[in-house]
């Protein structure tokens, strides 16, 4: 499984969110939205072994966390106000105790919590924090396939899905600085020296795995 933990410092947690203002009114939520895209969407579909949760932070209220799974979302449409609309109507709910996820609509569920509680229920899986300071993703003798060899896909027996290969997290936040020293086991990499938007890195990220490129875990 591809898991993203994207950190939304001043993105809106609770109340009407302002869908004609996502960049300035909504706390950036605009660029969240572009990095739920780059996780879960590919031209024409889903990526059933993706999932993403959204860390919205800014309030009014406690710290929100929205999950969408990739193998169970419907209804999603790849345009930012659409998207919007599914996310305005998760913030008109209370929001729920810390880990503890509510369902709010097929594949997307709702939460209290930080950072730590994703960590926590991300388990054994391998975490990666995006760092432009870090080693590079890709091991020093990586190359990119000639025919593709994904670290992670899916199989679809008799319509039921299984997941299979590298279970990997990547946290990346937005332009303030998320401080991990505290939490252990947790890898910092770098996809290259210039700091990109999210949902580049996700792109780029999501391209290794397709690709199978060696990588620097």
């Amino acid at each position: 499984m591809r898991r993203f933990a994207i950190i939304g410092h001043r993105a809106q947690s609770s109340g009407k969110l302002p869908l004609s203002d996502l960049a300035s009114g909504a706390g950036r939520m605009d660029v969240l939205i572009r990095a739920l895209m780059a996780s879960l969407m590919t031209s024409h579909g889903f990526r059933k072994d993706s999932e993403i949760i959204l860390h919205l932070w800014g309030g009014p209220g406690p710290k929100r966390r929205l999950k969408i799974v990739g193998n169970e979302v419907t209804g999603l449409h790849a345009e930012e106000r659409s998207i919007a609309g599914q996310i305005a109507k998760v913030l008109r709910e209370p929001v729920p105790p810390i880990g503890s996820w509510t369902k709010r609509s097929s594949g997307i569920y709702d939460s209290g919590g930080s950072i730590q509680e994703t960590i926590r229920e991300w388990g054994d899986s391998t975490i990666v924090a995006l760092d432009a300071n870090a080693e590079r993703l890709w091991s020093d003798n990586a190359n990119i396939p000639m025919e593709s060899n994904p670290h992670s896909f899916e199989l679809i027996d008799e319509e039921e899905l299984t997941v299979t290969g590298i279970d990997i997290g990547f946290i990346l936040s937005d332009d303030q600085t998320l401080n991990l020293d505290d939490y252990d086991g947790i890898i910092r990499r770098s996809i290259g020296q210039t700091w990109l938007q999210g949902h580049m890195a996700i792109a780029i990220c999501h391209f290794l795995i397709d690709e199978g490129v060696s990588l620097n875990l």
